[in-house]
């Protein structure tokens, strides 16, 4: 299974990992929202920083939980 099947599998499977999914999306929706702002302000880029390093957690999150799925699945072999 390859990273984009094994995303999507656990995306309908696994309830964890769906929610850290959902969350990152609306991170992405915001830093989007704050990238599209002409002329943004100290504020705008604090949130964008602050944004961004959520989702890297989020993102790291995702790959544990994908880690994990592969190593249960390559024992049961």
């Amino acid at each position: 299974m390859n990273e984009t099947e094994l995303k999507e599998y656990l995306f309908q499977n696994d309830d964890e990992f769906r929610m850290l999914a959902e969350q990152h999306r609306e991170l992405e929706r915001q830093l989007e929202e704050l990238i599209q702002k002409p002329y943004p302000d100290e504020r705008d880029q604090l949130q964008e920083t602050v944004i961004k390093k959520k989702k890297l957690v989020l993102k790291d999150q995702m790959l544990v939980r994908m880690a994990r799925y592969r190593e249960q699945h390559a024992a049961a072999r």
